[in-house]
């Protein structure tokens, strides 16, 4: 008997042209299992959208970043937003099957949400959130640390909108003992196992309770794109990255510290004391990240900018300091011999990152270096080197410069 032919499904055919902002003429004739090209597409340029001058550092997984000047915008478009990811993207979302169920043993219930159960029967929220990868950075310590040599561009601040997770807890109950949110997402593992789990990070319960942690389904006002966790995304700005679980379909509520894949051993951890560079640090000794220390970058001029003698110009740029506020940006044109206090904009809500503005002035022609060192509200600021080592190369906040050349006018 001959197989009947089954065409893709018109839900799945809309979340595609969702996907890749057009119409796909034709679409309902493809078969299902049919992988159009533009899913084969291995150039992120056109498979993501994202702007030429984004540097690839790893396709299997897909890991992507920004340079500084790209960032420059207040709300990071799209297109500049660095790509973190640890498995495989999904394949054939279909926005309108999609569920989230919430349980665990600090559940008072289990309940499973549409996204359409998301939009409508809660209250939505916009929050512009900094997320920043924890290994932002990363290729500057020595020794190396192993995985993607990150440089400055694994940070971005768009605007998320969702439910809160604080009021999807209080529908399914939360019990006393609740200490860790765990999520889980539908990328799948690299070794093509389906029942391995790539990555199941989680949050503090005090983190999952703030106002701005978000079960988000848009973001710039649009649908999630699909590089960014389409359709539906835990946004935890302040902590590293990968706190924001993509693609979710579970969150559970834990009576201990979530134990998933990327949890434990030096997975997004740092030593609890400094140590000396090389060290081998037992996992007892390692402590989870939770908020991203104060940081700052410059995002105009770029580096490499030629001005002319007697020209006045602005340097500017953003800042952050995970949960706390920045409360000064400083910078220098003389390798930190002397600090110029730059303005500083207040941010627009928790977690998102505060613009800075500083008008400079160099005095003869020649090479200068401009650097940026921000504070946070406890007087913690940037290093002007790189911080303690830490075996996977976490956290590397020193202070972003740039090199700026003045000719003769």
């Amino acid at each position: 008997m001959t197989k009947r032919r089954q065409f893709i499904k018109k839900s799945v055919l809309a979340s595609m042209s969702t996907l890749i902002g057009t119409e796909i003429v034709f679409g309902e004739k493809m078969e299902s299992g049919y992988e159009p090209l533009f899913v084969q597409d291995n150039n992120p340029q056109t498979l993501f959208g994202k702007h030429a001058e984004m540097t690839t550092l790893n396709d299997r997984p897909w890991n992507i970043e920004a340079k500084a000047h790209l960032l420059d915008d207040e709300v990071t478009p799209e297109d500049r937003m660095f790509i973190r990811n640890n498995g495989v993207i999904p394949k054939r979302i279909d926005a309108n099957t999609w569920t989230l169920t919430i349980e665990g043993e600090s559940a008072q219930s289990q309940k499973t949400y549409t996204l359409e159960d998301l939009k409508t029967k809660f209250k939505a929220y916009t929050y512009q959130l900094t997320l920043e990868c924890g290994g932002n950075g990363r290729s500057e310590f020595n020794p190396p640390a192993k995985g993607n040599q990150w440089t400055i561009g694994a940070v971005s601040c768009a605007n998320w909108t969702g439910v809160r997770l604080k009021d999807l807890l209080a529908d399914v109950g939360v019990k006393d003992d609740a200490v860790y949110i765990g999520y889980y997402g539908k990328d799948t593992h690299l070794s093509g196992d389906p029942n391995k789990v790539v990555i199941s990070r989680g949050i503090p319960i005090k983190k999952g309770m703030q106002d701005e942690t978000l079960v988000a389904y848009a973001m710039n006002g649009k649908d999630i794109p699909l590089a960014h966790g389409y359709p539906l995304r835990l946004v935890a700005g302040g902590f590293p990255a990968s706190a924001s679980g993509k693609w979710i379909n579970r969150l559970v509520v834990r009576n201990i510290v979530h134990d998933g894949p990327k949890m434990t051993g030096t997975a997004y951890r740092v030593p609890s004391e400094p140590v000396a560079p090389g060290t081998e640090v037992p996992d007892d000794k390692m402590k989870i990240i939770e908020s991203m220390p104060v940081k700052s970058l410059i995002t105009y001029p770029k580096t490499g900018a030629i001005v002319k003698e007697g020209q006045n110009f602005q340097v500017r740029g953003h800042a952050w300091a995970g949960e706390l506020s920045v409360d000064k940006v400083e910078v220098s044109i003389d390798f930190g011999a002397t600090w110029q206090r730059a303005k500083l904009a207040r941010a627009r809500n928790k977690h998102a990152w505060q613009r800075w503005t500083a008008e400079v002035s160099l005095p003869q022609k020649g090479y200068y270096e401009v650097w940026a060192r921000a504070t946070d509200a406890n007087g913690k600021s940037q290093p002007m080197v790189v911080p303690g080592w830490n075996p996977k190369g976490y956290l590397n906040n020193a202070c972003h410069r740039i090199a700026v050349k003045v000719v003769k006018a």
